[in-house]
């Protein structure tokens, strides 16, 4: 299975591409460089990956601008940060940009390996589903029964919705673009809507594959969820009078200080 999947390394060491190269590729994994962030932007006008390990400080183009210009295209592509910044800010910074994983160097290769392969089973996990849907519905004629089935499979609480089967969401006619991080845990508050879950509730629900995964992350991952949301309500309330303060207070993802969050019902 491994040998489907590619995988772009984004770094101008050139010894560190060759190491990761040659461990990524040892797994059966395809593997295309680039030198910075400019160059991966170039290549991806041309093809796809399913995961970019992207290292922070590069000349040009750095490892965080190049994930704020791929999220700004909708590019919803799994990111792995490598970086010799170990502040928690910088991490932090990393994943409210879209980022999946960010490992700190030094490293082991096999630490890195790991971790890539904990990102590319939720890849892959996806992959099989929507091919699963696809399948059962290519063999019915009638559309109808069909948009009626995915219907069905769509999670919706007011006007939000979320098909785990095509992993798209909406806020009512407005589709709002999520990372596979992202819309993992709005699927699962979305689960039980109004129910609190703790940090670590949410933790061991959204990230099954990840050993630990820290309160400040999960915050991060919420703020940018709610940044989204508030984005597509703007785009769809127009430009009438009183609507920015209602866009500025709007949080689908409700805190529950002191508890963790709970998903509005409303």
């Amino acid at each position: 299975m491994a040998s489907s999947l590619a995988i772009l390394v984004v770094d101008d060491d050139p010894k560190l591409r060759e190491v990761v190269g040659y461990a990524l590729r040892r797994e059966g994994y395809e593997v295309c460089e680039a030198r910075h962030g400019g160059d991966a932007l170039s290549l991806l006008e041309q093809r796809s990956f399913d995961l970019m390990v992207v290292d922070v400080s590069m000349p040009e183009v750095d490892g965080f601008e190049f994930v704020r210009r791929l999220r700004t295209r909708d590019l919803v592509t799994p990111v792995l940060f490598l970086s010799a910044r170990s502040d928690e800010i910088d991490r932090i910074l990393g994943l409210e940009l879209g980022g999946d994983d960010y490992v700190t160097k030094p490293f082991s290769t096999r630490e890195l390996v790991t971790r890539v392969k904990v990102i590319l089973r939720r890849v892959t996990r996806e992959r099989a589903d929507a091919q699963a849907s696809a399948n059962g519905s290519g063999s019915h004629s009638g559309g109808t029964l069909d948009e009626a089935r995915a219907d069905e499979s769509q999670l919706i609480v007011g006007q939000l919705r979320l098909s785990p089967e095509t992993h798209r969401s909406w806020w009512g006619e407005q589709e709002v673009v999520l990372t596979a991080t992202e819309f993992r845990l709005l699927e699962v508050l979305m689960g039980r809507p109004g129910r609190v879950y703790s940090r670590d509730e949410l933790g061991e629900l959204a990230y099954p594959d990840t050993r630990h995964v820290s309160g400040r992350t999960l915050d991060s991952h919420v703020r940018r969820i709610r940044a989204k949301f508030r984005a597509a309500l703007r785009s769809g309330s127009g430009s009438g009078s009183g609507g920015s303060g209602v866009v500025a207070n709007f949080d689908p993802v409700e805190t529950v200080h002191g508890v963790g969050y709970r998903l509005r019902q409303s």
